[in-house]
């Protein structure tokens, strides 16, 4: 992960990951519809970045919120509307693949509801 990537390559790299999401939340549900599964929430972490770094501003900038522990978080990734937490954290898991593939130390998380 560079810590001196522009603000554009971070909002890149993040629209690219939400639409790897997008596109992970569409085709589960289309596959399997929305009315199986338990209930619950998913998101994606991204840890190793403090908040006051040139990389951390960046993501606040970005709309990148942290958590209790100062982790970055992104929930519901896919942007799904239902509640079916297979496909929330299929969008979450996504979002954090892309993420790794820029170096970032990225997972997906979610409990059930």
């Amino acid at each position: 992960m560079n810590n001196d990537m522009s603000q554009d390559q971070v909002n890149a790299i993040l629209n690219a990951a939400q639409a790897a999401a997008e596109q992970e939340v569409t085709a589960m549900s289309n596959k399997h519809g929305d009315v199986w599964g338990a209930c619950g929430f998913a998101w994606c972490h991204i840890d190793g970045v403090k908040g006051n770094s040139r990389l951390g501003r960046k993501l606040k900038a970005a709309g990148v919120r942290q958590d209790y522990t100062r982790s970055f978080q992104v929930w519901n990734p896919g942007d799904y509307g239902g509640q079916n937490i297979e496909i929330k954290e299929a969008g979450a898991q996504a979002y954090a693949k892309v993420l790794k593939s820029y170096g970032f130390t990225a997972y997906a998380g979610s409990r059930m509801d």
